[in-house]
């Protein structure tokens, strides 16, 4: 039976953040609560594959940047850009979770 648990979602956003206190978890933590919870928490099935392609596609960006360091500096831009996105994100998703509305990532409309 499906309930609607707007906390989880929230926490599930959140969780992308572990990577700026640990260094890692902030790809693991969403996928562990995605996979054990997608069937039991209405929307977490969305929510779980917006994260895992937002985290991604920071990741793969991340790879592309770091060649380009040696253009002129041009991928240490990208990569406090990547950064910073991978900061906001979370945290207006989250926020918009908790206030019932829908939830926007940058990469995940063009899989839809």
């Amino acid at each position: 039976m499906m309930r609607a648990d707007k906390n989880l979602l929230m926490v599930t956003h959140l969780s992308q953040l572990l990577d700026l206190v640990t260094g890692f978890g902030g790809l693991i933590v969403p996928v562990v609560l995605w996979l054990t919870q997608k069937e039991l928490v209405i929307g977490m099935d969305e929510h779980g594959k917006a994260i895992v392609n937002f985290q991604i596609s920071l990741f793969l960006l991340a790879l592309i940047c770091i060649p380009a360091i040696f253009l002129l500096g041009l991928g240490i831009l990208g990569l406090i850009g990547i950064g910073i996105l991978g900061l906001v994100y979370p945290i207006l998703n989250a926020i918009r979770v908790s206030n019932g509305e829908p939830i926007s990532y940058p990469f995940f409309k063009f899989l839809k």
